[in-house]
């Protein structure tokens, strides 16, 4: 037998069996897929049979999501005060960082990713459309998001961004932009920077797992809840050292008809925002 035929049943036979292994990976997602639709089927059923109503389709979940860590940085927060102030004095304060330009505004940086930026009037306007303007600024701040939502309040409209990480919700980490007619005053809110796994990071729960949970503190009296509008998997921010050390880990929101809450993967703790 020549060497060339020996190679070609040789690859020949390499090819065989990688395409066995890939379908055994291909058949294990599908039936792990499928075995996690069946338990969110299941869970919904049972919260319906106890009154409270919800559509499976309304659930948004995530894979390998686990808890991460969080550190200040001194040039996230420079990011986001020249993006509003251009060029500032800065000064340390402590744990306060500030940043002040006379003829634009100040912005304040305190631990665990809090912040607060006041603009003189007209440094910023929404000439160009109040959202437009907006996600413009979140560009020049290098934050990335999930939501954008408006409101018109009296006298002006205030629009709140979600923080993300990858793609995904972080629930708590949310930046109000607010508006007095067409100035923009104010950014305040909390975001991350810095975020790296944590060892020994927890892994977030079944989606079943958390809506059982929620129907558990339903029947305590805890919770009032007829109808769940949405479930979706992310993060919340927690902070865990007295110096503002902070991080992010794997929760489920649950929105329903008339608030929404935000479920602890590791802990089980449900907190309504």
């Amino acid at each position: 037998m020549s060497v060339s035929r020996i190679k070609t049943i040789f690859i020949a036979a390499l090819l065989l069996v990688n395409g066995f292994f890939l379908a055994i990976i291909v058949i294990d997602t599908y039936a792990d897929a499928r075995d996690e639709r069946q338990a969110i089927e299941n869970a919904c059923a049972i919260l319906q049979l106890n009154g409270i109503s919800i559509n499976p389709d309304s659930i948004k979940t995530a894979n390998s999501l686990r808890t991460m860590r969080t550190e200040r940085g001194v040039e996230p927060e420079a990011a986001i005060a020249y993006a509003f102030l251009g060029t500032a004095d800065m000064t340390d304060q402590g744990v306060i960082y500030l940043y002040e330009n006379a003829d634009r505004g100040t912005a304040e940086f305190f631990t665990a990713g809090i912040f607060e930026v006041h603009l003189n009037e007209g440094v910023i306007t929404n000439e160009n459309g109040t959202l437009r303007t907006v996600r413009e600024l979140l560009q020049s701040m290098k934050l990335e998001t999930s939501e954008i939502a408006a409101r018109s309040e009296s006298g002006g409209e205030t629009v709140t961004v979600v923080s993300a990480y990858r793609g995904v919700s972080i629930f708590n980490c949310t930046i109000d932009f607010v508006f007095s007619g067409s100035s923009l005053i104010s950014v305040s809110g909390r975001y991350v920077t810095g975020i790296e796994p944590a060892e020994d990071g927890a892994v977030i729960s079944s989606v079943s797992t958390a809506l059982l949970g929620f129907l558990a503190s339903v029947k305590n009296g805890d919770v009032e809840c007829m109808e769940i509008l949405s479930v979706e998997a992310g993060y919340h921010h927690n902070v865990v050292g007295s110096f503002g050390e902070a991080e992010i880990a794997p929760a489920w929101l649950i929105t329903t008809a008339n608030a929404k809450y935000i479920i602890d993967s590791v802990t089980g703790e449900i907190r309504q925002m």
